[in-house]
């Protein structure tokens, strides 16, 4: 709830009345002009309006803001049974275009992805340095083109992965070690903190590998910090996305708040990069890591593909930030799923045990042999979508669909969460069923368009088989090590499976689980 500051001018004969007195005139001349500026925004917004898809009538200037509330991509479900899959809503002074079905997803993911491949900036991201070169926030062009160039011909390829998949197993032997000790005090774990420790060990393994395994340095533990204070702050509603006049004034410090956590993350990356740069100039050795293959690029690479220093730690903090908490989420909410439903962990860990045995160590390349295990985290993706509506989309012309004209420079957004849930093309939509994917061959790769939890076309997440990777190796560790209790008192049917909406779909309360060690007779 905001408060509004009133403003007492004392008035007596006296040599401050001038001046008094330009002080009202002046803020009458600043309201008289957002006066003008609403009914402006009223006006040609209506004539806008007639060419757009249609949608629920908002109030005057904060539009349909009170409508959707604070689970959007729930309210947008209900209201796109009224006002049909491709529909108009206003937020703030933001026009925004909303699809709910898959044919108006590939549509705008794939069949326009070209038109739609702007972003709207959120204004908390402006307080990064250098957003603006961001691979996340880029709305096309010949820099994104070079950055999403260098991520799936350099980075993210198969041969890449396999290379440093011997440090990922490093760092989880390392987690299953770490919760083998906590067993023994037979309490509660909370399982998002571990598991976020452990993917930012497994990207920042991949990314740096030797850096970063220092052991005098603090690297980790503070990234753990930054990310988090950046995520958090990142999911709070900002007044000044909905107003853009209130950007100067930054009503809320959200941007200021974070700007601080941004540099900070961006002085212990630059430190990294510069520590690889004097280790490069005494040495010809290689790491293989991603922070070497973006070194190589950026002395190579020339013209619109130049690769700076500054490219790099952008390039860096956009895959620790987009992986960490993804990751992290989706595994807590597979874990909770698990204990949620006693006959599908019980189920999952036999495959894990008549495929890979009790005792030994889980690689990636088991990961083809398991596919009860890859569909306990498909439908852990359909029924918790990690990004309910995606990062949004914008306009960058005017596209024609279905008879109606999404003007340039508007807001789109796709509900992948209703179209996950959409008993048009799921049967028991509501219910955790992994056995619908296992004779399905529905997947997550962006060509079943009510299943795009990773997105699709040039949008799609370039990171998404490292991702699977990760999780289908955490997800098999965790199973197959330990079996897991509730804390004291709870029983499944009791667990508290609600979401909290923000940049991702959390966990509304965090789950907590206690480990014991698996017998070897099991």
């Amino acid at each position: 709830m905001q408060t509004c500051n009133v403003l007492y001018i004392n008035v007596h004969p006296s040599r401050e009345q001038d001046h008094n007195h330009q002080l009202m005139d002046s803020y009458t001349i600043a309201i008289f002009t957002l006066f003008l500026l609403i009914c402006f925004h009223g006006i040609f917004g209506l004539k806008e309006r007639k060419k757009l898809p249609p949608g629920p009538r908002g109030l005057p200037i904060i539009g349909n803001l009170f409508a959707i509330g604070d689970r959007p991509h729930e309210s947008l479900a209900k209201l796109a049974k009224i006002h049909g899959p491709l529909m108009t809503i206003q937020l703030g002074f933001n026009t925004t275009v909303v699809a709910t079905s898959a044919e108006m997803a590939k549509e705008i993911l794939l069949k326009n992805d070209q038109a739609f491949l702007g972003r709207p900036i959120p204004h908390a991201v402006t307080a990064e340095h250098n957003y603006e070169l961001s691979v996340a926030w880029l709305s096309g062009g010949p820099k994104w083109r070079s950055l999403r160039k260098i991520c799936n011909s350099q980075i993210f390829t198969p041969q890449r992965l396999d290379a440093l998949q011997g440090l990922r197993n490093q760092m989880m032997n390392g987690m299953v070690k770490a919760i083998t000790q906590a067993s023994e005090a037979k309490e509660p774990i909370n399982i998002g903190r571990l598991v976020f420790g452990t993917t930012l060990n497994l990207l920042s393994n991949s990314m740096f590998c030797v850096d970063i395994l220092d052991s005098k340095s603090n690297a980790i533990e503070e990234l753990k910090q930054l990310i988090g204070k950046i995520m958090e702050l990142s999911g709070k509603p900002n007044l000044s996305d909905f107003f853009p006049f209130l950007k100067p004034l930054d009503p809320q410090g959200i941007k200021r708040e974070i700007k601080i956590s941004y540099d900070h993350m961006h002085s212990l990356l630059d430190g990294i990069v510069g520590q690889r740069l004097k280790r490069r100039k005494s040495s010809s050795e290689r790491y293989g890591d991603f922070l070497d293959i973006l070194l190589d690029q950026s002395q190579v690479s020339s013209g619109s593909e130049e690769l700076s220093r500054e490219d790099v730690i952008i390039l860096l903090a956009d895959l620790f930030i987009g992986g960490t908490d993804t990751t992290t989420t989706t595994m807590e909410w597979a874990m909770a799923e698990l204990l949620h439903n006693p006959h599908i962990m019980a189920k999952a860990k036999q495959e894990l045990v008549e495929t890979i045995g009790i005792r030994k160590t889980i690689e990636e390349k088991d990961v083809i042999k398991l596919p009860y295990l890859q569909s306990v985290i498909k439908e852990t993706m359909r029924l918790h979508t990690t990004a309910p509506l995606l990062l949004p989309h914008r306009a960058e012309m005017d596209v024609e669909i279905c008879g109606y004209t999404i003007p340039k420079h508007t807001q789109v957004f796709v509900n992948a969460w209703a179209l996950a849930r959409d008993p048009q093309y799921w049967d028991d939509p509501t219910e955790f069923v992994p056995e619908r994917f296992m004779k399905s061959e529905v997947d997550f790769r962006g060509t079943n368009f009510y299943f795009v939890p990773f997105s699709s076309g040039r949008r799609i997440c370039p990171g998404l088989a490292l991702a699977i990777r990760m999780m289908c190796s955490l997800l098999a560790s965790l199973i197959l090590h330990f079996e897991w209790q509730l804390p004291s008192g709870m029983t499944p049917k009791a667990m508290d499976m609600t979401d909290r909406f923000g940049t991702t779909l959390q966990k509304a309360t965090p789950l907590f689980a206690i480990p014991l060690v698996v017998d070897d007779k099991y």
